[in-house]
């Protein structure tokens, strides 16, 4: 991608259901231009809009994070098996002490418990896993853009912000999960669309979606590689972090151009954050300049993806296909 298509990425990033004409007027380019280079890029299956749950507060599922330890020589087959789970929505190949690292969706707490028990351990190669439990988001890929815009352009393009508090528990009626299902295939699917899939007005259509991504029970995602975007080195980095200080160094990583994710979990450390950087000089200088400073985190694991077999439920073996929890 050349300057230019990582500019319009971005901005659709920030608004995945923005008009080219809204894209258009934001980034100064022509209007055609903006739309050829992006339907490119879509039919090229570079570039997909999609939609992922915010899995605690919908009760849509319970994420997890999963260090995978195989037997030498089988990660890539163990991997590919994760990866083929409706219930997994990344697959990594990773350095350190784990080969894989997986986030997977549990639909209950009570199949966590088999998931983990029983069904990793049946893959072959897997010797073991260790589980870390998502307490609490901070930010998702979803809610992340590549850093080539202006603030004033993401201003511009930018939802408004919830104005309240967002509750705990939001729970999805049966039209909302059928919309959600619909947005989950193709994030820019028209009103009109939806109406006549599911037998609606389009204006409840609109009235429907729109009160999915204001109450962020589901939000959109335009999904790419991070390396096509001049991101070429991606690591997972674990922290652990003192309870007192925990929900200011999430805010403040969760703030940073260059995470991509982050989130509090249970397990051997409380905090993991996804980073994307250009360089692996970059990377050292976001540990020293940015973590290094912050007083409450107490130990540091980094680890560098190496390749990524599954992307917010989408395979990325070939062109991308859907996969998502039923």
């Amino acid at each position: 991608m050349d300057v230019l298509d990582r500019r319009l990425v971005a901005a659709l990033q920030v608004s995945p259901r923005a008009s080219w004409g809204e894209i258009a007027r934001v980034v100064g380019e022509n209007e055609r231009t903006v739309a050829r280079r992006l339907q490119r890029l879509i039919a090229e299956g570079e570039l997909r809009v999609t939609a992922i749950y915010d899995d605690l507060r919908s009760g849509h599922g319970r994420p997890v994070h999963l260090h995978v330890q195989v037997r030498p020589g089988t990660s890539c087959k163990v991997a590919e098996a994760l990866a083929e789970r409706p219930d997994t929505r990344s697959v990594y190949a990773v350095t350190g002490v784990a080969d894989v690292g997986c986030e997977l969706v549990s639909p209950t707490r009570d199949a966590l418990h088999d998931i983990v028990s029983s069904q990793l351990g049946g893959i072959d190669g897997v010797l073991r896993t260790q589980t870390h439990v998502v307490l609490h988001t901070f930010t998702t890929v979803a809610e992340w853009h590549a850093p080539y815009l202006t603030d004033d352009e993401v201003a511009q393009l930018r939802p408004p912000a919830p104005t309240e508090p967002l509750p705990d528990q939001d729970a999805l009626s049966p039209l909302d999960q059928e919309i959600a299902e619909l947005l989950a295939e193709d994030g820019r699917i028209a009103f009109t669309a939806i109406a006549e899939r599911l037998d609606i007005s389009v204006p409840t259509a609109r009235r429907r979606v729109a009160s999915l991504l204001e109450r962020r029970v589901l939000l959109l995602r335009a999904e790419v590689e991070p390396a096509l975007l001049g991101l070429e080195v991606e690591a997972k980095l674990w922290l652990s972090v003192r309870p007192q200080g925990l929900d200011h160094v999430g805010q403040t990583l969760a703030a940073h151009p260059n995470v991509r994710y982050c989130a509090a979990t249970s397990g051997t450390h409380t905090l993991i954050i996804q980073v994307a950087v250009a360089h692996e000089a970059d990377l050292y200088r976001f540990l020293t300049e940015v973590v290094g400073p912050l007083d409450d985190v107490t130990d540091l694991n980094v680890t560098l993806i190496t390749r990524a077999y599954k992307r917010g439920h989408l395979r990325k073996s070939g062109l991308l296909t859907m996969e998502r929890t039923p």
